[in-house]
């Protein structure tokens, strides 16, 4: 399977940034810097590897790793730089640099002055974890040798908060890099890579999160089914793997904001409910953990959509694979390395049409935000939903021209994702109800559905599968 079907863009980037070093700069200073960030297992390292491979410039491509010392780090940057393919690789043979000032210097002595080169700071947090003046010391270096060199420095990190902050005012390396951001794999890619049926790319990427190396396992226009009777029943499946190495560099297993990230997992939304499924943390501790989940970009904060305020806060986990993985692996891996996989894939099947049901929510928002214009009754500015403490009414979709509190509602929707159930007389009229009770709302604001299997009934503006894949398309 082609590991790059969707990586057209970012490719584009990198070549541009590429060409601009081989121009030069204004000055006499080519060098230029990159930023990468995106979730852990989403393909980062392995889209600049190709980036570097196609490009066929000398390079040093380093990977930290979690070292307890910054001589531990040093020692395996020399190593790395010592098998590149940088000309002046010879230069760090038996040198054992005390600091990053002392190792990077080494470093831009070994860049070529006469033509493009290119060096890879993979998982640069842990680097700046180790030392925490690493990140100045770069800057030192970038700005006093590598900027005068033409060098491509690209510095990859999946700690999306920290590498988002290193670009900010008042940082070392404010303004003197380009930052990039490196999505998954859309629902769109997840299609055409698998060769699958838009409502079946749905089911393909809520289970993989449009993460490369789980799609890899996927075969070629196979079902959900067979995939997860393969990858369920096999406790070295990246389906597996995957979530569990990606917590396990975020969190130790019993820190707090582990224990809350998986009541969240487990279907709880509310503080209270988090709470009590976290073992009765203290409201302190349960503010801390999920002010981290979030700055971590873990877990989405969500309020009602509507012309009122309202305080009903929900947490959600924000990426697709994960809420899989917390939900339906995670708590059985015992089971699955015992051998049992086949509990845990029945666990699945018997769950997964009302789990989808409400997983599908967020991806489905997300396609309204990116459709082209004239496919929905009236253009919104955001989407969301509305609820209240007891859930009633709730709405799948509500579009409004602000959020949290908007000024008006343009359209109010419903999602039904049921491979034979079309949108019906029943849907419409509890669709009319809940408009009647949603704050902003009236008689002449548009009536969405956005169904799996069509509709049985007028009245309403009708998005498909195959309109939201649209969505995400080039």
């Amino acid at each position: 399977m082609d590991g790059f079907v969707g990586r057209t863009r970012e490719l584009d980037l990198l070549n541009g940034m590429l060409g601009r070093v081989t121009r030069g700069g204004r000055a006499g200073r080519p060098g230029r810097a990159l930023l990468m960030r995106g979730r852990r297992r989403v393909g980062k390292s392995r889209l600049v590897e190709e980036f570097v491979e196609r490009a066929d410039v000398p390079h040093l491509f380093f990977t930290a790793s979690a070292q307890p010392t910054v001589a531990a780090d040093l020692e395996l940057f020399v190593s790395a730089a010592a098998g590149s393919t940088l000309p002046g690789a010879a230069l760090f043979a038996g040198q054992a640099p005390q600091s990053w000032d002392a190792a990077l210097a080494l470093l831009a002595a070994a860049l070529p002055s006469d033509r493009p080169s290119v060096v890879v700071l993979d998982e640069m947090p842990y680097l700046i974890a180790t030392d925490p003046g690493f990140e100045g010391t770069l800057q030192k270096i970038f700005d006093r040798e590598l900027s005068r060199r033409p060098v491509l420095l690209i510095c990859i990190g999946s700690d999306l908060a920290m590498m988002e902050a290193l670009n900010d005012y008042g940082r070392p390396f404010h303004q003197r890099a380009t930052e990039m951001v490196v999505p998954p794999l859309s629902p769109h890619d997840v299609g055409e890579m698998l060769d699958l049926p838009a409502a079946e790319a749905f089911d393909a990427y809520l289970v993989t999160g449009g993460l490369p190396l789980i799609l890899d396992e996927w075969s070629l226009g196979g079902s959900l089914h067979d995939y997860l009777a393969s990858a369920v029943t096999d406790p070295t499946s990246a389906l597996l793997v995957s979530g569990e190495r990606a917590l396990a560099a975020e969190f130790p297993p019993q820190s707090q904001a582990a224990l809350v990230l998986r009541a969240i997992g487990s279907g709880e939304r509310t503080f209270s409910s988090i709470a009590r499924a976290a073992g009765g943390m203290s409201q302190a501790s349960l503010i801390r953990a999920l002010r981290l989940l979030a700055d971590k970009r873990i877990v989405d904060v969500v309020l009602p959509l509507s012309t009122q305020p309202s305080r009903e806060t929900r947490y959600l986990i924000a990426d697709p694979y994960l809420r899989f993985w917390l939900s339906f692996l995670g708590p059985w891996l015992p089971e699955i390395e015992r051998g049992r996989g086949d509990l845990t894939l029945a666990r699945i099947t018997s769950s997964w049409t009302a789990w989808r049901g409400r997983a599908i929510e967020p991806v489905v928002r997300e396609s309204l935000r990116r459709l082209p214009a004239g496919l929905l009754p009236e253009e919104a500015a955001v989407i969301g939903g509305y609820w209240t403490r007891t859930n009633d009414p709730e709405i799948d979709l509500v579009g409004a021209d602000r959020a949290p509190v908007a000024r008006s509602i343009t359209f109010v929707g419903s999602i039904k994702w049921l491979e034979h159930g079309p949108f019906d007389t029943h849907d419409l009229g509890r669709l009319l109800l809940h408009r009647s009770r949603l704050p902003g709302a009236d008689e002449r604001t548009g009536l969405v559905a956005v169904s799996r299997s069509g509709r049985a009934v007028e009245g309403v503006t009708l998005l498909t599968p195959e309109d939201l894949l649209t969505a995400w398309g080039d």
